[in-house]
Protein backbone atom coordinates (compact mmCIF):
# COMPACT_ATOMS: atom_id res chain seq x y z
CA UNK A 1 0.00 0.00 0.00
CA UNK A 2 1.36 3.66 -0.84
CA UNK A 3 1.58 5.77 1.75
CA UNK A 4 -0.87 8.73 2.68
CA UNK A 5 -0.13 11.61 0.72
CA UNK A 6 -0.23 14.33 3.36
CA UNK A 7 -0.76 18.56 1.97
CA UNK A 8 0.02 21.83 5.09
CA UNK A 9 -2.33 24.46 3.76
CA UNK A 10 -2.70 27.93 5.58
CA UNK A 11 1.76 28.36 5.25
CA UNK A 12 2.63 32.40 5.67
CA UNK A 13 6.30 31.99 6.90
CA UNK A 14 9.64 30.23 6.14
CA UNK A 15 9.63 28.42 9.85
CA UNK A 16 6.13 27.33 9.24
CA UNK A 17 7.24 26.03 5.97
CA UNK A 18 10.63 24.41 6.98
CA UNK A 19 8.50 22.20 9.33
CA UNK A 20 5.98 20.81 7.07
CA UNK A 21 9.64 19.64 4.47
CA UNK A 22 10.97 18.32 7.99
CA UNK A 23 7.85 16.52 8.53
CA UNK A 24 8.42 14.66 5.29
CA UNK A 25 4.72 16.12 4.21
CA UNK A 26 4.46 16.24 0.13
CA UNK A 27 2.83 19.48 -0.27
CA UNK A 28 2.28 22.72 1.52
CA UNK A 29 -0.80 25.29 0.63
CA UNK A 30 -0.40 29.05 0.31
CA UNK A 31 -4.37 30.91 0.57
CA UNK A 32 -4.70 33.24 -1.78
CA UNK A 33 -8.70 33.69 -1.09
CA UNK A 34 -9.12 37.37 -0.03
CA UNK A 35 -10.32 37.81 4.00
CA UNK A 36 -8.64 33.92 5.12
CA UNK A 37 -6.55 35.03 7.87
CA UNK A 38 -4.00 32.76 6.07
CA UNK A 39 -3.71 35.23 3.48
CA UNK A 40 -0.66 35.37 2.13
CA UNK A 41 1.14 37.68 -0.71
CA UNK A 42 2.78 36.45 -3.84
CA UNK A 43 6.48 38.37 -2.62
CA UNK A 44 5.84 35.73 0.88
CA UNK A 45 4.98 32.83 -1.29
CA UNK A 46 7.79 33.00 -3.71
CA UNK A 47 10.37 33.94 -1.31
CA UNK A 48 9.20 30.93 0.64
CA UNK A 49 9.07 28.36 -2.58
CA UNK A 50 12.40 29.44 -3.53
CA UNK A 51 13.86 27.33 -0.71
CA UNK A 52 11.59 24.20 -0.71
CA UNK A 53 12.95 21.29 -2.27
CA UNK A 54 11.78 20.78 -5.45
CA UNK A 55 9.87 17.49 -4.49
CA UNK A 56 7.51 19.61 -2.26
CA UNK A 57 4.33 20.38 -4.33
CA UNK A 58 3.53 24.21 -3.48
CA UNK A 59 -0.52 24.86 -3.83
CA UNK A 60 -2.11 28.31 -4.25
CA UNK A 61 -5.59 27.80 -2.91
CA UNK A 62 -8.11 30.63 -4.29
CA UNK A 63 -11.60 31.12 -4.09
CA UNK A 64 -14.31 32.72 -6.43
CA UNK A 65 -11.40 35.11 -8.16
CA UNK A 66 -11.46 35.53 -11.90
CA UNK A 67 -9.10 32.97 -13.50
CA UNK A 68 -6.90 35.51 -15.20
CA UNK A 69 -5.87 36.75 -11.66
CA UNK A 70 -5.10 33.39 -10.43
CA UNK A 71 -3.22 31.93 -13.40
CA UNK A 72 -1.67 35.40 -13.28
CA UNK A 73 -0.86 35.11 -8.84
CA UNK A 74 0.08 31.35 -9.43
CA UNK A 75 3.14 32.56 -12.01
CA UNK A 76 4.50 35.27 -10.21
CA UNK A 77 4.41 33.01 -7.10
CA UNK A 78 6.22 30.14 -8.64
CA UNK A 79 3.83 27.81 -7.53
CA UNK A 80 3.51 24.10 -9.32
CA UNK A 81 -0.22 23.65 -8.35
CA UNK A 82 -3.75 25.41 -8.15
CA UNK A 83 -6.34 24.61 -5.81
CA UNK A 84 -9.99 26.39 -6.42
CA UNK A 85 -12.46 26.60 -3.78
CA UNK A 86 -15.47 28.23 -5.99
CA UNK A 87 -17.25 27.83 -8.17
CA UNK A 88 -15.43 27.42 -11.33
CA UNK A 89 -15.78 25.72 -14.29
CA UNK A 90 -14.28 22.38 -16.20
CA UNK A 91 -13.14 25.27 -18.71
CA UNK A 92 -11.40 27.41 -16.05
CA UNK A 93 -9.17 23.93 -14.96
CA UNK A 94 -8.88 22.85 -18.01
CA UNK A 95 -7.03 26.06 -18.71
CA UNK A 96 -4.83 25.85 -15.67
CA UNK A 97 -3.67 22.77 -16.39
CA UNK A 98 -2.95 23.75 -20.28
CA UNK A 99 -1.20 26.49 -18.71
CA UNK A 100 1.14 23.90 -16.87
CA UNK A 101 -0.16 23.79 -13.51
CA UNK A 102 -1.49 20.71 -11.56
CA UNK A 103 -4.63 21.40 -10.42
CA UNK A 104 -7.09 20.48 -7.21
CA UNK A 105 -10.87 20.72 -6.92
CA UNK A 106 -12.07 21.40 -3.60
CA UNK A 107 -15.57 20.75 -3.27
CA UNK A 108 -17.95 20.34 0.06
CA UNK A 109 -19.17 16.92 0.48
CA UNK A 110 -22.66 17.64 -0.09
CA UNK A 111 -21.54 18.71 -3.62
CA UNK A 112 -19.52 15.95 -3.95
CA UNK A 113 -22.40 13.70 -3.12
CA UNK A 114 -24.18 15.24 -5.51
CA UNK A 115 -22.21 15.29 -8.71
CA UNK A 116 -21.17 11.30 -7.95
CA UNK A 117 -25.32 10.83 -7.64
CA UNK A 118 -25.79 12.10 -11.32
CA UNK A 119 -22.35 10.70 -12.51
CA UNK A 120 -20.47 14.02 -12.94
CA UNK A 121 -17.51 13.75 -11.11
CA UNK A 122 -14.76 14.12 -14.27
CA UNK A 123 -12.58 11.46 -13.30
CA UNK A 124 -9.30 13.83 -14.24
CA UNK A 125 -9.99 15.82 -11.74
CA UNK A 126 -8.09 15.49 -8.25
CA UNK A 127 -10.85 16.21 -5.61
CA UNK A 128 -10.47 17.85 -2.36
CA UNK A 129 -13.56 16.80 -0.18
CA UNK A 130 -14.30 19.04 2.66
CA UNK A 131 -17.26 19.72 5.07
CA UNK A 132 -19.75 22.08 4.04
CA UNK A 133 -18.19 24.82 4.64
CA UNK A 134 -14.90 24.12 3.39
CA UNK A 135 -11.76 26.27 5.17
CA UNK A 136 -13.80 26.33 8.08
CA UNK A 137 -12.28 23.45 10.18
CA UNK A 138 -15.42 21.51 10.77
CA UNK A 139 -15.68 17.84 10.38
CA UNK A 140 -18.51 15.85 8.62
CA UNK A 141 -19.49 12.25 8.92
CA UNK A 142 -16.67 10.07 7.43
CA UNK A 143 -19.66 7.50 6.77
CA UNK A 144 -20.88 9.56 3.64
CA UNK A 145 -17.83 8.56 1.49
CA UNK A 146 -17.29 4.98 2.94
CA UNK A 147 -19.54 3.58 0.11
CA UNK A 148 -19.18 6.29 -2.76
CA UNK A 149 -15.80 7.30 -2.48
CA UNK A 150 -13.97 9.25 -5.09
CA UNK A 151 -12.55 6.58 -8.26
CA UNK A 152 -9.35 8.91 -8.68
CA UNK A 153 -6.93 10.52 -6.06
CA UNK A 154 -8.28 12.64 -3.52
CA UNK A 155 -7.73 14.36 -0.08
CA UNK A 156 -9.71 14.19 2.87
CA UNK A 157 -9.85 17.62 4.49
CA UNK A 158 -12.22 19.12 6.83
CA UNK A 159 -11.41 19.20 10.82
CA UNK A 160 -8.47 16.57 10.42
CA UNK A 161 -6.37 17.02 13.76
CA UNK A 162 -3.34 14.50 15.13
CA UNK A 163 -6.02 12.86 17.30
CA UNK A 164 -8.38 11.97 14.56
CA UNK A 165 -6.49 11.52 11.29
CA UNK A 166 -5.42 7.73 11.88
CA UNK A 167 -8.69 6.43 12.57
CA UNK A 168 -10.08 8.48 9.54
CA UNK A 169 -7.41 7.42 7.10
CA UNK A 170 -8.32 3.71 8.63
CA UNK A 171 -12.14 4.14 8.16
CA UNK A 172 -12.28 6.35 4.66
CA UNK A 173 -8.97 4.93 3.50
CA UNK A 174 -8.56 8.43 0.98
CA UNK A 175 -5.08 8.55 -0.68
CA UNK A 176 -4.20 11.92 0.76
CA UNK A 177 -5.38 13.98 3.67
CA UNK A 178 -4.92 17.81 4.23
CA UNK A 179 -4.82 20.11 7.39
CA UNK A 180 -4.56 23.83 7.96
CA UNK A 181 -6.34 24.94 11.59
CA UNK A 182 -5.65 21.48 12.84
CA UNK A 183 -2.16 21.85 13.41
CA UNK A 184 -2.21 25.60 14.68
CA UNK A 185 -1.10 26.72 18.08
CA UNK A 186 -3.61 29.62 17.53
CA UNK A 187 -5.58 31.01 14.56
CA UNK A 188 -3.13 31.21 11.67
CA UNK A 189 0.23 30.17 13.45
CA UNK A 190 1.02 26.60 12.86
CA UNK A 191 2.86 24.74 15.56
CA UNK A 192 6.04 22.60 14.24
CA UNK A 193 4.90 20.08 16.58
CA UNK A 194 1.42 19.55 15.66
CA UNK A 195 2.74 19.26 11.89
CA UNK A 196 5.12 16.43 13.31
CA UNK A 197 2.28 14.28 15.04
CA UNK A 198 0.04 15.19 12.56
CA UNK A 199 1.66 13.60 9.54
CA UNK A 200 3.10 10.88 11.49
CA UNK A 201 -0.43 9.99 12.47
CA UNK A 202 -1.77 9.98 9.03
CA UNK A 203 1.41 7.63 7.76
CA UNK A 204 1.41 5.48 10.51
CA UNK A 205 -2.31 4.62 9.87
Amino acid sequence: MSRTFVKVCGISTADAAAAVVDSSADAIGFVFAPGSPRLVTVEQTRSIAAGLPSSIETVGVFRNQPIDTVLRTASRAGLTTVQLHGGETDADFDRLRAEGFDTIRAISIDDYRRLALAGQVRPNDRLLVDAVTPGGGTSFDPALLVDTPPSGFWMLAGGLTPHNVGELVRTVHPPGVDVSSGVEASRGVKDPELIRAFVDAARSA
